[in-house]
């Protein structure tokens, strides 16, 4: 039984860090493009978005407007750069942010969620989105030179 475990822990061993990177960026990204989508029609944040910001999120020290508009950018913009792997640590940062964010003054009860999603942002933060990235590419090609 325990050669057998070794044996396992070496095949998982083996698992390519990239393939790791690449889910932790894929798939926080959708659930922040989805929610990004539900705050806009075409390229203009709806109403609702900032209702939702000024009766539901109530967030301290912001304008519901701003804030709606501020989300509905940063939902967009930072999921698209995870994807494609450029900025990735910025925007893991970012995304970080705003995780921290929602779980202090919006939905402090939703702790397991957020903790997964800050788990995911953390690892690109301090490992980097892995090979198969225009970070990676980039730095690739300025090594080069």
């Amino acid at each position: 039984m325990e050669r057998a475990l070794d044996t396992l822990h070496r095949y998982m061993a083996r698992l390519p860090y990239w393939l790791c990177a690449l889910a932790l960026r894929i798939f926080p990204a959708a659930v922040f493009w989805q929610s990004g989508q539900t705050k806009v029609e075409g390229w203009q944040v709806t109403a609702g978005a900032i209702y939702l910001f000024r009766e539901e999120y109530r967030l301290p020290l912001i304008d519901p407007a701003i804030a709606a508009h501020l989300a509905a950018f940063a939902e967009h913009v930072f999921p698209l750069l995870l994807v494609i792997g450029l900025a990735t640590r910025l925007s893991a940062l970012a995304l970080l942010a705003m995780t921290l964010v929602i779980q202090i003054f919006v939905y402090p009860g939703a702790w397991p969620t957020h903790g997964t999603w800050i788990a995911c942002f953390l690892v690109l933060i301090a490992q980097g989105p892995g090979a198969v990235s225009l970070d990676h590419l980039i730095a690739s090609r300025r090594r080069r030179r």
